[in-house]
């Protein structure tokens, strides 16, 4: 597990609401605790403004925090495949659940196809609860990094509700880092 940690915002931050998908503007000076530290983002508790936070790892330095860039995507001959893309998806997590997206079991399809200059990357997905306000906010992040992938000139992740999410999707890796297993 993570150590949580408290520290005051070092300048204005930009942060998204958890689980409405507000964005809001932090404020230099808010006292924030940092609560899960995943696929670059940061999940704070600033509690004298009631409740979670996202904040993105552009702004990081506002926390005090650095965060290694991502290594240069390897040039890759050939088109980009399958593999590569669950990988991608692996490092986008849920802001409240400190697994990621594939071992939560919110990834329902993934299809990759030829297009003109390249290939589209089609995703569907779901999210814990219907009211998550945070769908857009995971669904870019992923529709993001699939982006920064060799050969990906376009990328879909749509947000679905069939089949509905439930406990049993988790993937066995999943249940082990949550401790349901």
């Amino acid at each position: 597990m993570q150590k949580e940690s408290t520290v005051f915002l070092g300048r204005d931050c930009d942060a998204v609401q958890i689980p409405a998908g507000n964005t809001v503007m932090l404020p230099a000076g808010t006292e924030v605790s940092i609560t899960q530290r995943l696929g670059g983002s940061f999940t704070v508790c600033a509690t004298k403004l009631g409740g979670l936070f996202r904040i993105a790892q552009r702004d990081a330095d506002a926390l005090g925090e650095t965060v290694e860039a991502a290594p240069a995507t390897p040039a890759v001959e050939g088109d980009v495949d399958e593999k590569m893309v669950w990988e991608t998806l692996r490092s986008c997590y849920d802001p409240e659940i400190p697994v990621n997206i594939v071992d939560l079991g919110l990834v329902y399809d993934m299809g990759i196809e030829a297009v003109d200059g390249g290939r589209k990357v089609f995703v569907k997905m779901t999210l814990t609860a219907p009211g998550c306000g945070m769908g857009a906010t995971i669904a870019g992040d992923a529709q993001q990094r699939i982006l920064c992938l060799p050969g990906v000139v376009d990328a879909s992740v749509e947000i679905v509700w069939e089949p509905p999410w439930h406990q049993s999707m988790i993937t066995p890796e999943g249940r082990r880092l949550l401790g349901i297993e």
